[in-house]
């Protein structure tokens, strides 16, 4: 999108002020389709920081993430967790992963999760 969505700016500034991470949302961004639930970014941040605090290789990159949060203006990214790459009939990776999107970078979106099933 040139111009982002205001509705999905809203509803992920709502997330950021409540501090919550129950939606669940879907988005397609790059020709990708990402389900998975909405945290505000200090959380998200928080999180990823902690898998690279856990990890010999990555552990000096916690700082980055461990920064304060920037609030100046309306949200700029989403920022999901156990999130999944949906492709074909699997969710990519299967436990969820971290995944930051660029809400300019949505070109649709609809509330809640899906996954695919052989059923």
């Amino acid at each position: 999108m040139s111009k982002p969505d205001e509705l999905l700016v809203d509803v992920a500034a709502m997330v950021e002020s409540a501090q919550s991470n129950q939606m669940s949302l879907t988005v397609v961004t790059g020709g990708a389709v990402i389900t998975g639930r909405l945290a505000p970014e200090s959380m998200w941040r928080r999180r990823v920081s902690d898998v690279l605090r856990d990890s010999a290789r990555l552990g000096e990159f916690t700082a980055v993430f461990d920064a304060p949060v920037k609030k100046d203006g309306p949200p700029t990214h989403l920022h999901l967790h156990v999130a999944r790459i949906l492709q074909g009939t699997v969710g990519i990776p299967e436990t969820g992963g971290m995944y930051r999107v660029a809400i300019e970078e949505v070109s649709a979106w609809t509330m809640g999760d899906f996954s695919y099933s052989d059923h």
